[in-house]
């Protein structure tokens, strides 16, 4: 990302040299990953403990590698990581949802649901500490030119050429949130379908399980065959069971909006500012509103959330 970007002037790199290109795409299809920076090599792989025997907290954790911009870098992939790791009882969670729609245990599902509508609590919390450790100016203006992939990129409208690999340039989205597998597990799970058709959020979705370890994509694709909870919940004409499964949409709502105004924060604010750093360039305005991932943040995640709003079942 560093060689293809530089600094994300118009010194950018279209070919990726043999000697970079060939080790790393045989590396990526070893693990399973396209052959450019993505989610899981940013947050899900890159930390490490002060203290060894000490606590998974920010202040006792740090990141393997960074990127120009200081400590930015840290606190955005650092809370990431710790987002994902407040909402994983609600992954731990979902064999006892799937077992209790089996046995038609309601007492058991109300349970798992409430457990997992309070670790989105807890995520979102997490998540409010981006704003004390990432900058929005830097953010915009230094790390997410490397976080940038070449898919609707007008400075590599064609992708980039991996040389020695292949003969044409291939397009890949940079890194972006929509490759976390928890919260497109919890879709999945409680049957929120996001809205489909070409370049649509369903699409866009779809395309980001390729750059999830394949381990994640397989966890996705066996809970599309699991029992259905949305309609078990429907079928049972029963409030406390109800209130439950709204309780894990509405955490899913309230985090999905505090993603809207994050990415108004540290995308759509600054990209209407020059940068306070003058040896740092402007992103092209043509880019300014789209995120790593290629798409418009704001219009994606707007759906996204108005979709999962609209998955609220009503009582009685």
């Amino acid at each position: 990302m560093a060689y293809v970007w530089n600094q994300g002037d118009d010194d950018v790199r279209k070919v990726l040299p043999r000697n970079i290109a060939v080790p790393y795409c045989e590396l990526s299809e070893k693990l399973g990953l396209p052959p450019i920076l993505s989610y899981a090599d940013c947050v899900l792989a890159n930390w490490k403990k002060k203290d060894p025997n000490g606590p998974m907290t920010y202040e006792n954790m740090d990141i393997l590698f960074s990127f120009p911009g200081g400590d930015c870098d840290k606190g955005f992939f650092l809370v990431s990581l710790l987002v994902e790791i407040a909402a994983s009882p609600a992954i731990k969670a979902i064999p006892t949802v799937s077992s209790a729609v089996e046995r038609q245990d309601l007492k058991a599902l109300e349970k798992a649901l409430h457990d997992i509508a309070t670790s989105l609590e807890k995520a979102k919390e997490i998540f409010k500490r981006m704003r004390d450790f990432v900058d929005p100016d830097t953010f915009f203006h230094v790390l997410r030119i490397y976080l940038s992939g070449w898919k609707c990129s007008s400075k590599l409208p064609e992708g980039l050429l991996y040389e020695g690999v292949w003969d044409t340039p291939k397009m890949f989205s940079g890194g972006s949130a929509g490759q976390s597998s928890i919260f497109q597990s919890l879709d999945v799970l409680l049957g929120i379908k996001h809205e489909a058709g070409k370049e649509s959020p369903a699409e866009f979705l779809q395309e980001m399980r390729e750059y999830m370890p394949p381990a994640h994509r397989n966890f996705l694709l066996s809970l599309e065959s699991a029992p259905p909870v949305r309609e078990f919940v429907i079928s049972r004409h029963n409030e406390d069971l109800t209130k439950a499964y709204n309780e894990c949409v509405n955490g899913l709502v309230s985090v999905r909006k505090f993603h809207l105004a994050i990415v108004d924060t540290y995308i759509m604010k600054p990209s209407k500012q020059k940068p306070t750093d003058g040896n740092k360039s402007e992103e092209p305005s043509n880019v300014e509103n789209r995120g790593t991932g290629g798409t418009n943040p704001m219009t994606f995640l707007r759906s996204v959330k108005d979709t999962t709003e609209k998955a609220l079942l009503s009582w009685p």
